[in-house]
């Protein structure tokens, strides 16, 4: 059975719905959340190695730094996707695509194609995402989510390798607007194929061996 595992930023949906609309939610959220939930081992664990990674006590400040320069700290996404699900449960985020992308997916599934997400935002974050959409909730149509936590990084060859040996699959095709992440599946014995996206900070990337297409 053929499957097809999906990048989200830049990929499904643009990177200024991250940048932008979702960070702004999270920034001014993440001491009230850690204050709220001292007592939750998530958030504990979280902070330890928020602290440990950052060298210092100033769990908030590392936070907004990361941030800032859109680092892919595991702590980080945890907390940002815990925030996340929250803001869409109540409604106050709704998630939205490029115009291709729904119709694509839908098709994908409908002709029996297994699909997947693979995100550096935490899975919860991605259930979220995909369930508060102006397109309905398309939870149903994905059978697997991975992120840094449960696969490894997404520039490395044996998180594709860890990630395939869950899918059970030796055909698995990885759509992504990140070269790295398209050499380290390749590397991994995937299909690769570059989604260069006009506007988007990877649209004129050089996508090398990897087929290349502008939409879905």
């Amino acid at each position: 059975m053929s499957w097809v595992v999906l990048d989200i930023e830049g990929t499904l949906s643009a990177t200024d719905q991250v940048l932008v609309v979702l960070y702004d939610y999270a920034r001014p959220r993440l001491g009230p959340w850690i204050e709220e939930h001292a007592d939750d081992p998530v958030v504990v664990e979280a902070v330890r190695q928020i602290k440990e990674l950052s060298g210092h006590d100033d769990v908030v400040g590392a936070l907004h730094a990361w941030m800032a320069a859109d680092q892919k700290v595991t702590p980080l996404k945890t907390l940002q996707g815990l925030i996340w699900q929250r803001g869409y449960e109540r409604g106050d985020l709704v998630a939205s695509f490029f115009p291709d992308v729904v119709p694509a997916i839908r098709a994908w599934h409908e002709a029996g194609t297994r699909l997947a997400i693979f995100s550096s935002g935490s899975v919860a974050g991605q259930v979220a995402f995909f369930k508060h959409t102006v397109d309905g909730d398309l939870t149903p149509l994905f059978e697997h989510h991975f992120d840094t936590v449960n696969a490894g990084p997404k520039r490395e060859a044996a998180s594709y390798k860890a990630i395939a040996a869950v899918l059970d699959s030796d055909d698995i095709t990885f759509y992504s607007d990140v070269p790295a992440e398209l050499d380290a599946a390749a590397e991994a014995g995937w299909k690769t194929v570059g989604v260069a996206r006009d506007g988007e900070p990877y649209g004129d990337a050089d996508f090398g061996p990897h087929r290349t297409v502008h939409s879905l």
